[in-house]
């Protein structure tokens, strides 16, 4: 009830449909609960009476309580299904948003699948909960109460057998909820596994297939599958245990009601009517006391639903640093004493980077080289706040980036990453990703900067779908897009992490060409591998040992530095090769 009274901020706007929706469901089962005492007064009157005229009149009563009760229930699913709709939209809606917001480091740490499914799954839970669930554990219980007291009117002694199994019953499914709890838990998160197994398999497809390794992946798929059968059954199980108890003690104590009831009419000390209507309001009870088993069942896994939805929710976002960014004063991008490690990383590792001081000159292009592994990418990743700085300052002409909101941050820097990521849209979408105003004009000197002319080929141009992940396109395409996207806006701080690594030598050229144009009115920080991206930069800074070892022309490095010129001399071998 704890995990579920959390949804409450989302129920609140509808509670005027939850309350009508309420009390349709308890006017319907009043109209169930009538009917026995509708039946009894037929039994003692007209039939005990063999008055055919005083029949009529108590038939037509029983009729019109049926189209009530399913009037009713009809305008209880009317009431609730649109605002429920909207409410799991909204939930929807501020999970994507939560999940938009947190930093890189939360993603890196989640698997896919397991945000998938509380999106899809949890959320379908959730809607089923407030739909059905909730409004019937209010309506059954009332029910149930409303006809307990009814039974006990009719004949005491007839009502204490009936409700014997009351104690034990509530105890029983106090000691099933706990383990129900836990089981819904483990299902739950054991679906998320298996959606991130799919996921995985459809996005790899063709790594999969070019390896020969579908079977490996059909193998983890089924293993997971199992895993989750196992659980599923073990719930069905308990579930089984569950409604055999509701269903059985219930329907004992309702065998010895009839029994006792039989021996006090022959008696005279219950009329036939009597026994006739407390046997009906029994028999109308079995539905809310067996229900009970599902509901609470139900309402578990809404509970473990609600759990994993504000799991995320609930997750820190990084907090705003108080004070002022400052007035841009055209120094550039500054580093000081910055200093990273990734959040999961061991507590006696070194941090990955260990004080980096690196100033990038006002219109100047920087070239960031460093052996592999050695924290390039991530250097460029704290620039737009992808990751946050550990220790130190990073500025953008002065102002602190940390002060900065995230989007005047990332309208000032535009990055392109060496592994590129399209989105199932055309190819204008994605490239004015980089900038949504931009004119048609800025999209297509955007695009012959990246020597994206190919798009002039597509079927439809730059209105060409190019699938999931751009995967309709080659790799060299996909890069040169993500090139364009970088650029289109004229940002006035560019991070480019080895934007030519998919190029073939003509193309890169072509690019080289055009960028540096590009280059000329930014100031840029680029990841570089080759010694033709090098050449782009104005100075060119080595990153060892999570430290900034050297700055200088690439002519100056090659002359002092050891390790550039290993690096350089390495990097020549392989573009050669």
């Amino acid at each position: 009830m704890r995990s579920l009274l959390r949804l409450r901020t989302y129920a609140y706007p509808i509670r005027w449909y939850l309350a009508g929706a309420v009390l349709a469901a308890l006017l319907a089962s009043g109209a169930v609960l009538v009917t026995p005492l509708v039946l009894g007064r037929i039994v003692d009157g007209p039939i005990g009476h063999h008055d055919r005229a005083a029949l009529w009149p108590l038939i037509g009563l029983l009729l019109l309580l049926g189209v009530a009760e399913a009037g009713l229930f009809g305008l209880r699913r009317v009431l609730i299904a649109r605002p429920l709709a909207k409410v799991e939209a909204a939930m929807r809606r501020d999970l994507y948003a939560k999940l938009q917001r947190l930093p890189v480091a939360f993603h890196d740490r989640w698997a896919s699948g397991q945000l998938l499914s509380r999106a899809t799954s949890d959320m379908y839970t959730l809607r089923l909960f407030l739909a059905f669930a909730l409004i019937f554990l209010i309506v059954n219980s009332v029910t149930f109460l409303t006809g307990s007291v009814l039974m006990l009117a009719l004949d005491w002694r007839l009502g204490l057998i009936a409700l014997a199994p009351s104690i034990p019953l509530i105890l029983f499914c106090a000691w099933f909820e706990t383990r129900y709890s836990k089981a819904s838990r483990t299902a739950q998160d054991q679906n998320g596994d298996l959606a991130t197994v799919l996921e995985e398999s459809v996005l790899g497809i063709r790594i999969l297939k070019s390896f020969g390794r579908q079977r490996t992946m059909a193998r983890q798929f089924r293993e997971r599958a199992q895993l989750l059968r196992a659980t599923e059954l073990r719930k069905t199980w308990m579930l089984a245990d569950l409604w055999s108890v509701i269903v059985g003690l219930p329907e004992l104590a309702l065998g010895s009601s009839l029994a006792v009831g039989v021996v006090l009419v022959a008696h005279d000390e219950l009329s036939t009517g009597s026994l006739v209507a407390f046997l009906s309001t029994a028999l109308a009870l079995r539905w809310p006391v067996e229900s009970m088993g599902w509901l609470l069942a139900y309402s578990n896994e809404a509970g473990t639903a609600t759990d994993r939805f504000f799991e995320v929710l609930d997750t820190p976002e990084p907090e705003p640093v108080r004070g002022t960014a400052g007035e841009p004063d055209g120094s550039g991008i500054r580093f000081t004493g910055v200093r990273f490690r990734y959040p999961d990383a061991p507590a006696d590792s070194p941090d990955l980077l260990g004080g980096i001081d690196l100033h990038v000159r006002r219109g100047e292009t920087m070239a960031l080289v460093g052996a592999t592994g050695c924290g390039k990418t991530t250097l460029t990743a704290l620039l737009p706040r992808l990751y946050e700085a550990t220790a130190g300052r990073i500025t953008l002409d002065g102002r602190d980036i940390a002060a900065l909101p995230p989007g005047e941050l990332r309208s000032l820097v535009a990055v392109a990453f060496e592994d590129p990521t399209l989105f199932s849209a055309t190819v204008r979408e994605n490239v004015l990703m980089g900038a949504p105003d931009a004119a048609d004009a800025a999209l297509e000197k955007a695009l012959a900067t990246a020597q994206a002319g190919f798009v002039a080929d597509l079927p439809d141009g730059v209105d060409t779908e190019v699938g999931e992940q751009g995967l309709s396109l080659s790799g060299g395409q996909r890069q040169r897009l993500a090139l364009a996207r970088a650029v289109v806006g004229n940002p006035p701080f560019l991070v480019l992490d080895d934007p030519l690594s998919a190029l073939d030598v003509r193309t890169e050229a072509l690019v080289e060409a055009a960028l540096r144009e590009v280059l000329a009115d930014s100031t840029a920080l680029v990841v570089a591998h080759r010694p033709s991206t090098v050449l782009l930069a104005d100075r060119v800074a080595l990153l060892s040992d999570g430290r900034i070892a050297d700055v200088g022309t690439h002519a100056e490095l090659l002359e002092r530095c050891t390790e550039y010129r290993a690096l350089m001399s390495g990097a020549l071998e392989r573009s050669v090769a």
